[in-house]
């Protein structure tokens, strides 16, 4: 797991918002504070009423979020129609902010169902250094997508809006390292709480499970 440099810990959260799903956690031997934790201020999500939303928090360099791409592939396909899942892109330092963008201008473009775990497979795989507009023009370029198009939008408003809303998000949800899940905006868990991911997609359906009962 990437980790930020400076990791919030779990002790600065609160167990205010997850009481009674805390006590049927340790039921199923899952421990808030240790496996997952609740958010001492709730996130607002941007899902539909009636829909629980789980994000999912990466950043295209992040070897451990390319290993672990075509698991969550896997578990999104199965979800049911009341959970949605949202990548936000983490921009931990300044340098991670020119992929923030490159996520969001293929998202701008309808083009992330097409293009994202070629991103992945271009900077993993064919070891492309996709770090600066410039280098990550010049990939999408040969992608056929239209490279004034996707400049236009790189640099656009929105999405430098919503590269700061992940900013945002981020710093909310308290993420000490990538990949790592948010859940409903009151809980997160990561590969080091929960010790690997497909743990972490387990205690995310549990957590999403609850939440739904408690409605």
């Amino acid at each position: 797991m990437f980790r930020r440099d400076l990791i919030q810990t779990a002790s600065a959260l609160s167990l205010a918002c997850a009481l009674p799903v805390a006590a049927f956690a340790q039921q199923r031997g899952y421990q808030e504070g240790q496996d997952y934790v609740a958010l001492d201020k709730r996130v607002p999500s941007d899902s539909a009423a009636g829909r629980v939303e789980v994000i999912e928090f990466f950043w295209y360099n992040c070897p451990h979020c390319n290993a672990f791409e075509p698991q969550l592939e896997q578990w999104v396909a199965k979800l049911p129609k009341d959970v949605s899942l949202r990548r936000v892109p983490v921009a931990f330092r300044d340098e991670f902010v020119p992929q923030q963008r490159l996520f969001y201008t293929l998202e701008a473009m309808g083009k992330v169902q097409e293009l994202h775990k070629k991103v992945f497979y271009a900077i993993h795989v064919e070891k492309r250094k996709l770090d600066t507009q410039a280098n990550i023009g010049e990939w999408i370029a040969s992608q056929g997508v239209d490279r004034a198009k996707f400049d236009e939008l790189y640099n656009s408003f929105a999405v430098q809006t919503k590269a700061t809303r992940a900013k945002k998000l981020q710093d909310d949800y308290k993420v000490g390292g990538v990949p790592a899940m948010g859940i409903a905006g009151r809980f997160y868990t990561d590969g080091s709480l929960a010790q690997s991911m497909s743990r972490a997609l387990q205690i995310t359906d549990f957590l999403v499970a609850e939440i739904k009962k408690g409605r």
